[in-house]
């Protein structure tokens, strides 16, 4: 019965995301992934979804258990040893990078009086790797679907903007392509607005950086880490104080229900195909299993998102993702110049 029960928000969002799958297909260009496609047509689609219970349960589990599965699997394809080799000169850019836009994100987010999970997932999609840091991120810090969507919707826009404008600044620069590289692979967000941006600079920019991309994604792994034990704090003190002002005497703090498991998992994968010599094509298998099935979890944030909910939130997100990305792109180049690769 719990299965029947499932079933609708299950098939729902595989129904969107075959659609958003087949869409990007028609694209000439990259410009756009699936991802944000599937979830803006469950935004769509969520003024219809929401007046039946029908897809409830099934959108909660997988928006939330099939994303957390969907990570893991990520963990096969990222082999830390042959990325770290790759990408060894980028990883300077990146620290600062990094720094910039969680130190900045903090900084701006109190400005603007944003919640930190908002502002945090928007610093994670901008700082590390777009719709997969902010899918991984998520589920640890237990963030609002409305806040995801809103993550999504800021790295997605300035995404837009920098596959156009970086290769005529790269140009204008004087960029060899292994400079033009780095700099869109440290400071351009989602995968394919990477790989758009670096090939239309040119073919040599653009293998250079897809690798230092896929050197960026091994930092889902440290800051999911260290969110976890950022919310293993916060709900510790928060059964504290219940216990303290006496409204639940039985509030327990359970490490084992809040750790986010799945990251073992997705640590687990990785050093796999670290140390052992698995088949190009199990490889490539099960990192298109694992890109459908987050393309399915994130139609499920979307159809759990109202347009009506994210324009409450006003223009202070787009606000933050625009200041973030701005920052990371001026230090990503500076950065650069102060190591003498421009």
């Amino acid at each position: 019965m719990k299965i029947i029960k499932l079933l609708p928000g299950i098939v729902l969002p595989i129904i969107v995301a075959l659609l958003a799958c087949w869409l990007e297909s028609l694209l000439p260009i990259h410009l756009i992934g699936s991802a944000v496609i599937a979830m803006f047509i469950g935004m769509f689609l969520n003024q219809f979804v929401r007046k039946t219970d029908v897809f409830a349960t099934g959108l909660k589990f997988t928006s939330k258990k099939i994303l957390k599965f969907a990570i893991i699997l990520l963990g096969l394809s990222l082999n830390i040893t042959a990325i770290l080799h790759v990408g060894q000169m980028s990883l300077t850019v990146m620290v600062f990078t990094l720094l910039t836009c969680f130190g900045g994100g903090y900084f701006i987010s109190k400005a603007l009086g944003l919640n930190w999970k908002l502002s945090n997932l928007i610093s994670a999609g901008t700082g590390i790797c777009g719709g997969s840091a902010i899918a991984a991120i998520a589920p640890t810090i237990d963030a609002d679907d409305n806040d995801v969507a809103y993550a999504m919707s800021a790295t997605f826009l300035f995404d837009m903007a920098m596959i156009v404008l970086f290769p005529i600044m790269g140009r204008a620069l004087g960029m060899t392509d292994q400079a033009f590289g780095i700099w869109a692979g440290t400071a351009v967000n989602d995968t394919s607005s990477v790989v758009a941006t670096g090939y239309a600079f040119s073919e040599a920019a653009g293998d250079f950086a897809t690798m230092v991309k896929l050197t960026r994604t091994l930092a889902i792994i440290s800051t999911v880490i260290v969110f976890a034990l950022v919310q293993l704090n916060l709900k510790r003190k928060e059964a504290m104080a219940l216990q303290q002002d006496g409204s639940a005497l039985k509030a327990e703090f359970s490490i084992k229900k809040i750790f986010p498991w799945f990251i073992l998992g997705f640590l687990a994968m990785s050093i796999v195909a670290s140390i052992l010599p698995i088949p190009a094509q199990l490889v490539s298998g099960t990192k298109t299993a694992s890109k459908f099935l987050m393309v399915c979890a994130l139609a499920a944030i979307g159809l759990n998102t109202s347009f009506a909910s994210m324009k409450k939130a006003g223009i202070r997100p787009m606000i933050h993702g625009f200041i973030i990305s701005a920052l990371v792109v001026i230090v990503a180049l500076l950065v650069e110049m102060g190591m003498g690769i421009v």
